[in-house]
């Protein structure tokens, strides 16, 4: 059987009177590509920052395979196999597209600052490793061609991709993406299903993503989970999901998906 990844059990957050997600439940398996669904304002990022350690839930608790993760910082969460990306693009612009994903893979550098002031061997062995991890990483993308370019030079599309790539670097064990195809055109949007795809299949990552595209969303989710009023309003078999009535009144409309 798979390995559970991620488990939040009656999970909830308040903001001074403003119950934002109430009585939260999820269990997601190994390798598993589940959809968060759901209209704006319904509490899909407050979920998100709730995993990554941005926000502390009020009640219940969230576990990282067998551990208890409950308002551990992000960037302790990085090293427990936790990555993500954002609504809004974060990149560092005026850096490469190779020191974009370079960056992600300061975690596992292990030389100490002397041994970088003074560029010993120890230095340049982890370095050419990072870089040639960073290289591998950049062309799954194909993205490795841009490796000089400034991420600022780069197409919209592209970085996106370069987020996620980053994200990638990090070697995580769940890979939280929110909205991900937003601002794509439909091109752009089928190489990001295909690159997503590969992704899950080539490095077994499970994936939890938020997305109102529901091409994307149909093309790829294994499962569905909508979200209304920060509660769960429906769950299951993503064609199921979007042809329950609940569904379609709360957030797809009368037309259907």
């Amino acid at each position: 059987m798979s390995e559970t990844i991620l488990t939040c059990e009656n999970v909830g957050i308040k903001f001074g009177g403003l119950q934002a997600v109430s009585d939260f439940n999820l269990e997601i398996k190994e390798k598993e590509l589940l959809g968060l669904i759901g209209p704006n304002g319904a509490g899909k990022t407050t979920v998100f920052n709730m995993i990554t350690g941005v926000y502390a839930p009020t009640t219940g608790n969230i576990y990282l395979k067998d551990k208890k993760i409950n308002g551990i910082k992000p960037y302790k969460l990085v090293d427990y196999g936790i990555a993500r990306t954002f609504q809004n693009i974060r990149l560092f612009g005026y850096l490469s597209v190779l020191d974009n994903v370079k960056i992600a893979c300061n975690k596992d550098m292990k030389y100490s600052i002397m041994q970088g002031m003074f560029r010993i061997s120890k230095f340049w062995e982890e370095e050419f490793d990072i870089n040639t991890r960073a290289m591998e990483i950049l062309s799954i993308f194909g993205l490795d061609k841009y490796k000089r370019f400034s991420a600022n030079a780069l197409s919209y599309g592209d970085q996106r991709k370069l987020e996620i790539a980053r994200a990638m670097a990090t070697d995580p064990d769940l890979l939280l993406l929110d909205e991900p195809a937003a601002g794509m055109n439909p091109t752009e949007t089928e190489e990001l299903m295909e690159t997503i795809r590969l992704i899950r299949d080539k490095f077994g990552i499970t994936i939890l993503l938020i997305e109102h595209d529901m091409k994307l969303v149909l093309g790829i989710c294994e499962r569905l989970m909508v979200l209304n009023y920060g509660k769960v309003l429906a769950q299951g078999d993503p064609i199921e999901v979007i042809n329950n009535e609940q569904v379609i009144n709360a957030y797809l409309g009368t037309g259907g998906a």
